[in-house]
């Protein structure tokens, strides 16, 4: 009555719904990571413009803090409030940081906290 090994093959109906079920959990978790960093980039992307700006040294505060937020709004980035942006003046020289977190409901008690933290420096010190 005992089967040898040689004639037992394939994954029993537990492994089975376990496998399936850490895949599931795997794209789940993709589906709520993968927008925080896609609205990253788009911030990645409005600092590399504003780095870009012709005489971007000499704009006020308020201006430079303006130009984000539009940007920030055609890429519909939530992310990113006015508090986290910082902006430090030199002479000519101009540094903008952008630090904020961002922190998302997985399931039930489960969530998940990413921190970014990104500058531009331009100008020179």
């Amino acid at each position: 009555m005992n089967a040898s090994p040689a004639n037992q093959q394939g994954l029993t109906f537990i492994s089975l719904v376990f496998i399936l079920g850490l895949i599931g959990f795997l794209v789940l978790l993709g589906l709520k990571i993968g927008p925080i960093y896609l609205n990253h980039s788009k911030v990645v992307s409005a600092l590399a413009d504003i780095k870009k700006t012709p005489d971007i040294e000499v704009q006020s505060e308020g201006e430079i803090r303006n130009s984000l937020s539009k940007r920030f709004d055609i890429n519909y980035v939530d992310d990113v409030t006015q508090d986290d942006i910082t902006i430090t003046r030199h002479g000519n020289y101009l540094k903008v940081v952008i630090e904020y977190e961002v922190a998302r409901k997985i399931v039930g008690n489960l969530s998940v906290l990413v921190e970014f933290n990104d500058n531009i420096e331009v100008g020179n010190q």
